[in-house]
């Protein structure tokens, strides 16, 4: 191999796995740091600058798990380990090392947490809290009933492209994780937010080179996820929600009214762009509490 096999690694994650920007800078973090502890705990695997991995124990690994067993979260910890495990795949395959010894290592038991999210009225009046029909409260109508609507992710609603939009049919064509795309529907409503919204938008001055992005910032760049965060954040307060409300929370709350609303799990799962199955499930736990409220509040033997 001409290139170290983090480089190589994190290469073959980008060009070939499609893997995001924020994933790949994560996977750099945590391999960056496993070089950092044995050449400063095992020194004698130091090849002069690139670790000699052919010869790395599985207790240097295991003695690196456990220092940072200590800071970390078991969902933190077990997206090392994960990351650990994928970059031994990649060295064995191309033949780095003999044997995958990552193999052997055990992932923390990571507690189910249920997603939060919003119940209908609260979300009905979030849709309202832009009020003003300047650019910024005209713009951020149109991104919450978009989000709302569709359940895309933040970074896919962000780097939205105009031609992804057809209004005519309310769909939303959109790249995924791993380049997949989907064709996901949005409501009337949201329609109408982003034909309001693009009439403010094209009288809005914007920066060359980001001409093809459907929402953008005041100076007329690629509206940022952080920025839809904050405003996100600020209608919440100024609603009195008392949630510490997320982008994720919404799209939670998109896929739980689906559900409860009667929608196919693997309909949503379609909507949500979800890889397996298993991570929609996650949304039957609210539905069946939902149900035993039902059923306690109802039934005369509860």
């Amino acid at each position: 191999m001409d290139k170290a096999p983090i480089e190589r690694f994190l290469e073959h994650l980008k060009t070939e796995k499609r893997y995001s920007a924020h994933t790949l800078k994560n996977y750099r973090i945590d391999l960056e740091d496993l070089q950092a502890f044995l050449k400063k705990e095992f020194p004698q695997y130091d090849g002069g600058g690139e670790i000699r991995w052919n010869q790395v124990p599985l207790f240097a690994l295991r003695s690196y798990l456990s220092r940072a067993h200590s800071r970390l979260k078991p969902a933190s910890l077990a997206r090392k380990i994960a990351t650990l495990r994928s970059f031994y795949h990649f060295m064995e395959k191309y033949g780095c090392i003999a044997k995958n010894i990552a193999r052997e290592l055990a992932s923390p038991k990571i507690p189910k947490a249920l997603p939060k999210f919003l119940d209908v009225d609260e979300a009905f009046r979030l849709m309202e809290a832009p009020a003003g029909k300047d650019f910024q409260g005209v713009r951020d109508r149109a991104i919450l009933e978009t989000f709302y609507s569709s359940g895309l992710r933040v970074s896919e609603l962000a780097h939205l492209k105009t031609k992804q939009v057809d209004l005519s049919e309310c769909l939303v064509r959109v790249t995924g994780k791993g380049g997949k795309e989907r064709v996901v529907p949005i409501g009337v409503k949201a329609r109408e937010a982003i034909e309001q919204y693009l009439v403010l938008r094209n009288q809005h001055a914007v920066t060359p080179g980001h001409e093809e992005f459907l929402f953008l910032g005041q100076q007329g760049k690629t509206i940022h996820v952080r920025v839809i965060a904050k405003q996100l954040e600020q209608y919440c307060r100024l609603l009195g929600l008392g949630k510490n409300v997320t982008p994720h929370m919404l799209r939670h709350s998109f896929a739980t009214h689906l559900l409860n609303g009667g929608a196919d799990l693997r309909g949503i799962q379609e909507l949500l762009g979800h890889a397996s199955l298993s991570t929609t499930q996650k949304y039957t736990h609210i539905n069946l509490d939902k149900l035993m409220d039902v059923y306690d509040k109802a039934h005369p033997k509860a």
